[in-house]
């Protein structure tokens, strides 16, 4: 045992150094897409008190019953939990520190959320969400702003004909309470088509029987009772609100009479982006109204709405259609042959990032030709070569590695301040 190899944990994964380029691609993205919309970040713990994640999502669900990494903690014997989502941690965060208290938020987060499931493609055990909360904004118009961003950042994601949308409302608690019952009704009569998870859900948590995946149920589901048929006035009118929003902005949609979500607080709108081009992992981004969380975790009753994206399966299908982009590489890799060049390398370097370039520095130190490799390899917009002849003449030869800069591409030898002003102009100019 002492000597066997360690690996990460099944189901958590290490993200690479040439694997990392896409992700902060994707992120810079996304941070850019927010801030046009007014959202700001807020971080909470990975970790919470188990309590918090049964009173929000609902002990009756697959993520509190069989999912959460949850354990005791032997200094206190408190209950603490690998945080499965961000919702309940960021509305808890809301009502301990009284972000509200003036007026509704645009809130959003992101980081790694834990459900012990079985590992498969797009579906981790520790896996990447971003989420977006809109807290204390009642009306469609929220929920309209969602899916319309959402639709946007498809557009610059480049994925926007790969995933379409399904909505769906879940009314009021009249709504439901009338749907519920005619749904234990009629799941009654068919008792002997239930499988064992739908019996155990009969009278505890109804709802969730919709969404079974196991094809044997199928049929039946299709033909319950739809709570879309039992909304009141007011839930009518707001999900005809969205329909309208949707309709005038040109987005796409279905309505889904089947769509639960996984979660007992949402009310109201539910949606979800989906695509055929991952396989079962079809769901890339799902949110919807939830007003009565807030409430529900202590705080002062206010309206809430949001949603929450993988990055995984994002980037999966990102990948699927040729869209997953890269960071870009540093302004410049300096090579540096021979005695006099090695010792005066790492001060250009920092004159050099002075001028407020990205620089990477070779070391180690090797033949002109393989350095030359090295800075092409780094995915670098420039070579700045420095020789023994460089430093006795207090200057630099430059070469671009990315295409034609200043219409030259011949490499040439200039004071370093020129270089800077060289290698700016190039990046600004967009000739790389």
């Amino acid at each position: 045992m002492a000597n066997e190899t360690l690996r990460a944990v099944r189901g958590m994964n290490d993200i690479l150094p040439a694997e990392i380029g896409v992700w902060q691609h994707f992120e810079a993205t996304v941070r850019a897409w927010l801030a046009s919309y007014g959202y700001r970040e807020l971080r909470t713990p990975i970790l919470e008190q188990t309590a918090l994640f049964k009173r929000a999502i609902g002990e009756v669900t697959d993520i509190v019953e069989k999912e959460m990494y949850t354990f005791v903690d032997e200094l206190n014997g408190e209950s603490l939990t690998l945080r499965p989502e961000g919702t309940a941690s960021c509305v808890r965060a809301v009502i301990e520190h009284n972000l509200i208290y003036d007026g509704g938020k645009r809130l959003w987060y992101q980081g790694p959320m834990f459900r012990h499931e079985r590992p498969q493609k797009g579906r981790y055990r520790q896996f990447h969400q971003i989420g977006v909360e809109a807290l204390g904004f009642a009306g469609p118009d929220t929920d309209i702003e969602h899916l319309l961003m959402t639709a946007r950042l498809w557009r610059l994601l480049g994925i926007g004909e790969a995933v379409t949308l399904e909505i769906n409302s879940l009314g009021g608690v009249e709504s439901r309470a009338r749907h519920r019952a005619k749904l234990i009704s009629y799941l009654e009569a068919h008792q002997e088509i239930l499988d064992e998870d739908a019996k155990r859900r009969l009278y505890s948590n109804p709802l969730r029987i919709l969404d079974t995946k196991n094809p044997a149920l199928r049929a039946l589901v299709e033909a319950a009772p739809r709570l879309i048929d039992e909304l009141d006035a007011a839930a009518r009118a707001h999900f005809d609100a969205v329909c309208a929003g949707l309709d005038a902005a040109g987005i796409a949609y279905r309505i889904n009479p089947r769509l639960v979500r996984g979660l007992d607080y949402y009310n109201y709108t539910v949606f979800e982006w989906v695509t055929d081009r991952l396989g079962a992992q079809g769901t890339v981004c799902a949110g919807g109204r939830f007003d009565g969380l807030i409430e529900q975790l202590g705080g002062k009753s206010a309206p809430a709405c949001g949603f929450a994206m993988g990055i995984e399966r994002l980037l999966a299908l990102m990948a699927e259609l040729g869209q997953a982009g890269s960071a870009e590489g540093p302004d410049a890799y300096l090579v540096n042959v021979g005695d006099a060049a090695a010792r005066r390398a790492q001060t250009v370097a920092e004159t050099l990032r002075d001028g407020g370039l990205s620089v990477v520095l070779h070391a180690g130190g090797g033949s002109f030709k393989s350095q030359m490799k090295k800075a092409d390899a780094s995915a670098a917009r420039y070579a700045i070569i420095l020789g023994d002849d460089e430093v006795a003449a207090g200057e630099v030869s430059l070469k671009a590695l990315r295409g034609a800069a200043w219409g030259d591409t011949q490499q040439q030898r200039v004071p370093l301040q020129a270089a800077v002003e060289l290698i700016k102009q190039g990046v600004t100019n967009g000739n790389l």
